[in-house]
């Protein structure tokens, strides 16, 4: 048994790599279809920038799970659950109803599949370092870092509820222009700030295997 628990903590981070690597460029494909299909992304109006924006913003989002995922999973070594194979196809589903959702009409609804991937991620994660935690072999980076609790996720909790009272207002009451343009605004400083804590998570943790 200890063998095999072995083996899984060794293989198990390219095992899951190689399949979010082939889920991320579906996604990719889907994307760079919509963008072929659709008209107005060549067009300068205000619309047109908004829908630019957007998939850039899209696209921003496939990459920043990506080095979430690749961060952590390279990061650490932990005992494997049949879960850990299935949170990448929901991710992906989620990435292909935002890729769907594309077009200015559809941003208080693309605005909630932002914040559900959101709150996805942040529950994948934490699952993932909590049975990381369990692990000896990455004993260096908990050491100094006390288990998470409730309070620990207020900002990500505050940014979803943001995110889909902000989307489900503009869905149900049509108004877009400036709160399509504010929701936009918005989901780009989420990534923004996401992509900023990958890089401190990830420098800390190259800091550590300094020591």
């Amino acid at each position: 048994m200890n063998l095999f628990r072995q083996r899984a903590q060794e293989r198990f981070p390219s095992v899951l790599l190689t399949l979010l690597s082939i889920v991320q460029a579906i996604a990719l494909e889907l994307l760079w279809g919509h963008v072929q299909e659709t008209n107005y992304v060549m067009e300068f109006t205000l619309t047109s920038v908004v829908a630019v924006v957007q998939v850039f913003a899209t696209l921003f989002c496939i990459v920043l799970v990506w080095i979430s995922y690749a961060s952590t999973v390279m990061r650490f070594r932990w005992i494997p659950s049949t879960a850990d194979s299935v949170y990448p196809f929901v991710i992906g589903l989620l990435e292909f109803v935002q890729i769907e959702m594309l077009g200015p009409d559809l941003m208080g609804q693309w605005t909630i599949v932002v914040a559900i991937i959101f709150a996805v991620m942040v529950v994948v994660t934490h699952f993932l370092m909590r049975r990381a935690r369990l692990s000896g072999d990455n004993g260096g980076f908990f050491d100094d870092i006390v288990p998470a609790t409730m309070a620990n996720f207020m900002p990500q909790i505050a940014i979803v509820l943001l995110l889909t009272i902000g989307g489900s207002y503009v869905w149900v009451s049509g108004n877009g222009g400036v709160y399509s343009i504010l929701l936009l605004a918005l989901v780009l400083a989420v990534l923004v700030q996401q992509y900023a804590s990958a890089t401190l998570f990830w420098n800390s943790s190259i800091a550590v295997d300094r020591t």
